[in-house]
């Protein structure tokens, strides 16, 4: 995914901007990054952060940084923030979001005498540079950035930092959060809401879809007003949102609790403790031990000090093995229990069928499964949350082939359906591939009851294809 964070201050921003960009690293994996801007100029640092956290690659850099602007990013793919220097003037960029039709772009890019990208590995450009390319084909800032949303098909959400301010952008339909934070002197635009709390900035208001503001010291103003449709990422709620934010004004950890409310209300099930898969799925484990009576436990504790969160391998196979070495199991929370486990979701399949066979390994009696989602049955269009490369590797999708060939890529409606058959023999189907004493997953209805907003301003693509 990726997360991203501004300040615009009297005073030098650094300190906060280092602390406020921090807060993001649950998004992100890959590589870290901040610019900031004085009275010399733009002056940028951009780090490799899969083998230790944030913080301690930009330490010396807050030391020798200094201006009154600046933006940062967490990144799951390239490097960023970049300085562009263009006829309309210096700029650093930094984004969030996906390029579906990035080939296309270059291609017309190229034809209006755009001479290069820089080439990165793997023969890919940087999707940061291509949107800063996108956004010179125009007379202004603001005029570029709107450009550059109409023609992307996919997902954007940037910060433009410029002498005068930065210009903060949400995507065209909001599908991903910004918020902006003020205190005396200084204004901040963020991903995460409380990722300013600590910094003694208190809440202004959220962008809406599509909006565009230029914050500078005094506070934020609209450039572009905000659009009529929104379809913000329902998985904020479920999976990637910290417990402490809140999008839309729906705090993540208390749409979790009721999440897991509601789905022990439609079910009951004889067993000795539920758990939450840490970190994402405790919360909806708690809601529904609260709702059910059954006590919570934790059978796993989750070994911090030397596994964060920001590490995390790219390579699957090592990627399985990180997961497993952070989870410390209890004995005596499995051994002979009957245990209900709640994970935010099953993608591929392959850390939950692990975690279900380390729990028989280590002496339970049964191990019950919970997704607090429904079926993940498309690949994303619009955000970078998985590294799936084929919807063949969802494990959903692999069932359906496992049951019906390629015939079931027509019927993936009634996949997508909790009421009928075929969902239920999907359901049966990934069960009994991963050695699950049963599994069930969250309906859609209720998932979208416990986010509470308008159904028709969440995007629920990945599970029902719908847009």
């Amino acid at each position: 995914m990726g997360g991203i964070f501004g300040v615009a201050s009297r005073s030098d921003c650094v300190s906060d901007l280092f602390f406020g960009t921090d807060y993001h690293c649950h998004l992100g994996t890959k590589r870290g990054g901040m610019a900031v801007w004085n009275e010399h100029g733009f002056v940028r640092s951009i780090h490799n952060i899969e083998n230790s956290p944030f913080r301690t690659k930009f330490e010396h850099d807050v030391e020798e940084m200094s201006g009154t602007m600046g933006i940062g990013c967490i990144s799951d793919t390239e490097p960023q923030p970049l300085i562009i220097r263009s006829h309309l003037g210096s700029f650093a960029i930094t984004t969030v979001g996906r390029i579906n039709n990035a080939d296309e772009l270059i291609d017309k890019v190229f034809e209006s005498g755009n001479s290069h990208f820089l080439e990165m590995s793997r023969g890919k450009v940087n999707a940061t540079e291509l949107v800063a390319v996108l956004i010179n084909q125009r007379g202004s800032i603001v005029e570029g950035i709107q450009y550059a949303q109409s023609v992307i098909d996919g997902s954007m959400t940037m910060m433009v930092l410029t002498e005068q301010g930065i210009y903060a952008a949400r995507d065209k339909v909001g599908r991903t959060p910004l918020v902006l934070g003020h205190k005396e002197g200084a204004t901040c635009v963020s991903f995460e809401s409380f990722a300013y709390l600590n910094l003694g900035y208190g809440d202004l208001r959220e962008l809406g879809p599509g909006e565009i503001a230029l914050v500078t010291p005094d506070g934020a103003q609209t450039v572009v007003a905000p659009g009529n449709k929104m379809k913000i990422c329902a998985f904020l709620w479920t999976y990637y949102g910290y417990p402490s934010s809140s999008y839309e004004g729906v705090n993540v950890e208390a749409m979790r609790y009721e999440n897991g409310k509601q789905f022990a209300m439609n079910e009951k099930v004889d067993v000795d403790y539920v758990a939450g898969v840490p970190d994402s799925g405790t919360a909806h484990a708690i809601g529904y031990a609260n709702q059910s009576g059954i006590p919570f436990a934790r059978p796993f504790i989750k070994y911090t000090p030397t596994w964060p969160r920001s590490f995390m391998p790219q390579n699957q196979s090592m990627r399985d093995l990180v997961a497993k070495m952070k989870l410390i199991p209890i004995d005596r929370l499995i051994r002979g229990k009957r245990l209900m486990f709640i994970d935010d979701s099953i993608v591929r399949g392959t850390q939950m069928g692990g975690t279900a066979e380390f729990l028989y390994n280590s002496g339970a009696k049964e191990v019950h499964i919970r997704s607090a989602c429904p079926p993940i049955m498309y690949g994303c269009k619009y955000l970078n949350f998985s590294r799936s490369t084929s919807e063949y590797d969802l494990i959903s999708r692999r069932a359906i082939l496992e049951l019906e060939g390629t015939e079931g890529e027509t019927h993936l409606d009634e996949y997508a359906d909790h009421t009928t058959q075929r969902h239920c023999n999907m359901v049966d189907c990934i069960c009994k591939k991963l050695n699950f004493t049963s599994l069930k997953y969250q309906e859609l209805d209720d998932l979208i009851h416990s986010i509470g907003i308008e159904p028709d301003n969440i995007c629920t693509y990945c599970w029902n294809g719908k847009e």
